[in-house]
């Protein structure tokens, strides 16, 4: 069952969500997912990326999803939000702990001209995760201004961190998205 509308846990009223989103759907279902989507009338977008498909007898030009199981939402009201988590193909909004992932109009316009133009090819993705030795400064959480060392990364896009306090070491396992937010999140030393 879905979640209902966030709540400001301070001031009690609803978060304001409006703006572009991230579904989760059912794996191979984000075309199904957008064009129910758009029969609704939410504005959807699904990059999409030409590869190439290698068969033992052929290979074969095919538009792949760039972001598998994933699909944006422009939500624009709380019906929409609702009505959203109801196409039988999604199954939940992203969220990073609290909050909703949300992608602004302008990352949505760079990834729609990456996507549209014929002329641009092999467009990829991937995570760029910090370093080893990289020095980083936390912005999100309880523990956001806090400055630290990279030590190791997981594939779970979770970062262990050494944090200096009281001349001692304190170890911390962080989520990658607590150091992503306004700004530059690299310490330069």
């Amino acid at each position: 069952m879905a979640k209902p509308y966030p709540v400001d846990k301070k001031t009690g009223k609803m978060k304001n969500n409006i703006g572009w989103h991230v579904l989760h759907v059912k794996f191979n279902n984000e075309k199904r997912a957008h064009n129910d989507l758009k029969r609704l009338g939410i504005e959807s977008f699904l990059p999409m990326g030409l590869t190439i498909r290698q068969w033992s007898d052929r290979k074969k030009k095919i538009y792949t999803p760039l972001f598998p199981s994933y699909v944006f939402v422009n939500i624009k009201s709380k019906l929409d939000f609702h009505t959203a988590l109801s196409v039988d193909s999604v199954r939940s909004y992203i969220r990073f702990g609290d909050e909703y992932g949300k992608v602004s109009e302008k990352e949505i316009k760079q990834m729609k001209i990456l996507t549209e133009d014929k002329e641009i090819t092999e467009v990829e993705t991937n995570v760029k995760l910090p370093k080893i030795g990289d020095k980083l400064k936390i912005e999100k959480g309880k523990l956001s201004g806090v400055e630290c060392e990279v030590y190791r990364v997981n594939e779970n896009h979770k970062i262990n961190v050494w944090i200096n306090s009281l001349h001692q070491n304190i170890s911390a396992t962080v989520p990658l998205h607590y150091f992503q937010g306004s700004g530059t999140s690299l310490m330069q030393h």
